[in-house]
């Protein structure tokens, strides 16, 4: 372990994504790019979005079927137009969607070493949109470090 050093650069940036409906949008690359532009060698990428019916996480990049599979497993979990939710004022998907986000989050944090993101081999960013129609979503990706 290093040395601790106080942050000495924070920088924030963002971007869209546009979604295709319920389903997952990678979003390594657009991350990677922030923290690339905030010039942060060490230290700590955290990444949100300001939004209720959908969630960020990091999955395996490598087989879709792992992604289509978590899919399924939340379509049984927590299903569309459920008796027992009372909220459904955008249609049988909006509260079941507002469960999902809160069980997968909304924000995640990276470690960034010589500039770049330390995910694993096989990890990928994602932003998993639990609605069934297409959204515009905003993702926020603020660095510290050195």
């Amino acid at each position: 372990m290093t040395r601790a050093l106080p942050a000495q650069h924070v920088a924030q940036g963002g971007f869209a994504v546009h979604t295709r409906g319920r389903g997952f949008s990678e979003i390594t690359a657009q991350v990677g790019d922030a923290v690339a532009a905030s010039h942060v060698q060490t230290g700590i990428a955290q990444v949100f979005t300001a939004h209720t019916s959908c969630s960020l996480l990091i999955s395996e990049n490598a087989d879709p079927a792992v992604r289509n599979d978590l899919e399924r497993w939340f379509a049984r979990a927590v299903p569309d137009g459920d008796a027992i939710f009372q909220h459904d004022a955008e249609g049988p998907d909006d509260m079941p969607a507002h469960v999902r986000s809160i069980l997968t989050g909304v924000s995640l944090s990276v470690p960034v070493h010589g500039g770049k993101l330390m995910l694993g081999t096989w990890q990928g960013i994602y932003l998993w949109e639990h609605r069934i129609d297409p959204h515009q979503r905003k993702v926020v990706v603020t660095v510290l470090g050195n």
